[in-house]
């Protein structure tokens, strides 16, 4: 029994005392006859109460994965084992951060013993895990004085996945690649588009890869064309879930937005053939092993569709266990940017890794937020010359930056930024330093 139905049953229950002990006190029949309407309710109320609530509760879900705003369609089916139920509310719990687009989570139905309840409804989420956990059951007597409640276990999960804008190409060029063949140039010789040399004619060479200019300068042999090689490599993205770096302002997050240029990126990388792994740095780390294709992919939308931002003293900078990641591979960091970021970036990109940073950009993320005066717009220009300078340290280590204003497509920003490496990453082709 609720605590609503002890106050319905302690106010009516107190006044006919009340009633009672004055008629006798003053031997008066009219206070008596005030109290027959209450002990009429109140015995209506005991008798026509509700009994213990015995239903089995059976739930299906249109989809357990789903995209951000993707409808969702919920049908449960509510069987009553015990007797009849004048008045039944039954109210759905939905996951936090679900609202319903179409029908109700909550019904008011009247349920006959042996009767069974199909009710249907549809909702939509944000990126994440949602679980269903339970449903709540509340029956009452037509005069609403006793209600009974309970909550009936239920089963049912949905996982949001991030979208994944498409970025056709990213051009990356490291220092190491793998056996498999791919599209990074591996400054080898051997089967491949891109001219890399000359070298002596060997039997199995095709005769269109003889190079008879120069050859006929030459009377000993013949000499033939080689080309680059081309292969796949290890890319690590790091996504910063800190939330000292995500939190705009009170209530504004930009986090979402670093989810998905992570699942944009990697799923790029993946369809080059490479090698891809995730590390999550925030309240702890969330390590994804390195894999290929599409069983890779599903890992790491599902370790993205479960990621929140996370404070965590130990974790106030950065610090990556190069362990994680192969020497001269390729790194790709995805945050806001803090000014304590930029040395140990630059540390990085001093121990030979290729690195390229994704920097959502926050400040105008928030200043498109507040209502426009001339103190914003003051404090807007002053953070954004602090950040473009921030941007110029790293460019000038040799650190490959992208500089995302959030209100355009990532899609566009990533593949007009990253479609062709920089003039200091192509010179590793021509011999240049790394």
């Amino acid at each position: 029994m609720s605590s609503q139905s002890v106050s319905r049953i302690y106010l009516p229950g107190l006044l006919l005392l009340l009633l009672l002990l004055g008629g006798l006190a003053t031997f008066n029949p009219g206070w008596l006859e005030l109290a027959v309407p209450l002990v009429v309710y109140l015995l209506a109320g005991l008798f026509f109460g509700p009994e213990k609530l015995d239903l089995t509760v059976e739930r299906t879900l249109s989809s357990e994965r789903a995209a951000p705003g993707q409808p969702i369609s919920v049908e449960l089916k509510i069987h009553n084992n015990g007797g009849d139920i004048r008045e039944l509310l039954l109210r759905d719990w939905l996951p936090e951060h679900s609202s319903v687009v179409e029908g109700s989570d909550r019904r008011l139905v009247s349920l006959k013993g042996g009767e069974t309840l199909v009710w249907k409804y549809s909702f939509q989420g944000k990126r994440g895990f949602h679980a269903f956990t339970h449903l709540q059951a509340s029956a009452s007597d037509m005069f609403g004085i006793l209600t009974v409640r309970r909550d009936f276990a239920t089963s049912g999960q949905v996982l949001i996945l991030p979208v994944a804008p498409r970025v056709r190409r990213i051009a990356i060029r490291t220092r190491n690649t793998r056996v498999y063949s791919g599209t990074i140039p591996s400054r080898q010789g051997g089967s491949g588009v891109d001219f890399f040399g000359v070298r002596e004619y060997q039997p199995g060479d095709t005769m269109h890869a003889v190079n008879w200019r120069v050859s006929a300068r030459q009377t000993q042999a013949l000499y033939a064309n080689e080309y680059e090689q081309e292969r796949v490599a290890d890319v690590g993205i790091i996504l910063d879930a800190r939330k000292q770096s995500n939190r705009v302002g009170e209530a504004l997050s930009i986090f979402d937005e670093s989810v998905v240029a992570t699942a944009s990126l990697s799923d790029a990388f993946l369809a080059a053939g490479n090698r891809v792994g995730l590390l999550i740095y925030g309240q702890y780390i969330n390590w994804t092993l390195p894999g290929y294709g599409k069983v890779q992919r599903e890992r790491i939308l599902h370790a993205l569709a479960r990621s929140t931002t996370g404070e965590n003293q130990a974790f106030a900078g950065i610090y990556i266990p190069r362990s994680l990641f192969p020497v001269h591979s390729q790194l790709v960091f995805i945050s806001p940017l803090t000014d304590d970021d930029v040395d140990p970036l630059v540390n990085l990109r001093a121990q030979g890794y290729a690195l390229i940073v994704v920097s959502p950009d926050a400040v105008r993320f928030e200043s498109a937020s507040l209502r426009q005066s001339e103190e914003v717009r003051q404090a807007t220009r002053i953070l954004t010359l602090r950040r473009r300078a921030t941007m110029q340290r790293l460019r000038h280590s040799g650190i490959q930056v992208v500089d995302w204003d959030v209100s355009k497509p990532f899609e566009q920003v990533a593949e007009a930024a990253l479609a062709r490496p920089p003039a200091f990453i192509r010179a590793i082709g021509a011999g240049g330093a790394f």
